[in-house]
């Protein structure tokens, strides 16, 4: 079949709008496509921010957890007056009170001044960590009578009380006589204990 001037002439306007639909098809396919590629760009980054919020909200909620557990244990230590200077008149109060209560004959101690132990750094100030070490003895019935003195000076506050090391030798005093109703200590203990305080810096007075 041969084409003629004329058979082209008339060609020239379907092609030619073929060729600008085929274009125009093409150009909305690369459109499209781009579109789709910045919506999954925007998707993607959507996605990361909300992954990062959900880690920032966990990091907000664990960090508010340790704020909570450190406000609790800052509480149970002011209540049992361990924050703060020493206390030895407190302290004197508690051994006399104790030692009166238990209805023990012979308590003597003596306390050393005050030294750091260590310092913690903080904010807005430091943490001092002091120990006064007191070495203790003390007349005993029974190797109860020191446990429960211990317990009751623990218990009494004013310092963190740390036993470093504790003896019981046999006193050697005489047995009582048959019959007696004063009981004699037969035990003596001695006793080297630090009483820990803690000392805010950057706490406001």
């Amino acid at each position: 079949m041969n084409f003629t001037a004329a058979d082209f002439k008339g060609l020239i306007v379907p092609l030619s709008l073929a060729l600008i639909l085929a274009a125009s098809g093409a150009a909305l396919i690369w459109y499209v496509n781009q579109q789709l590629v910045i919506s999954k760009a925007r998707f993607t980054a959507v996605k990361n921010e909300r992954v990062q919020a959900r880690e920032k909200l966990a990091r907000i909620s664990e960090e508010e957890r340790e704020v909570k557990e450190k406000i609790e244990v800052y509480r149970q230590l002011r209540d049992l007056h361990i924050i703060g200077k020493e206390r030895r008149l407190d302290w004197a109060d508690s051994i006399q009170r104790i030692r009166l209560e238990r209805e023990m004959l012979d308590v003597r101690y003596r306390i050393e001044p005050q030294k750091v132990l260590t310092s913690i750094p903080a904010k807005p100030g430091k943490v001092d960590f002091n120990v006064s070490s007191m070495k203790l003895e003390l007349a005993l019935l029974h190797e109860g009578d020191l446990l429960g003195f211990l317990d009751d000076l623990r218990n009494a506050g004013n310092a963190y009380v740390s036993v470093r090391h504790c003896a019981i030798t046999r006193s050697g005093a005489a047995a009582p006589p048959t019959g007696a109703s004063v009981l004699t200590p037969r035990l003596r203990a001695e006793c080297q204990i630090d009483l820990i305080t803690v000392m805010d810096a950057g706490a406001k007075g």
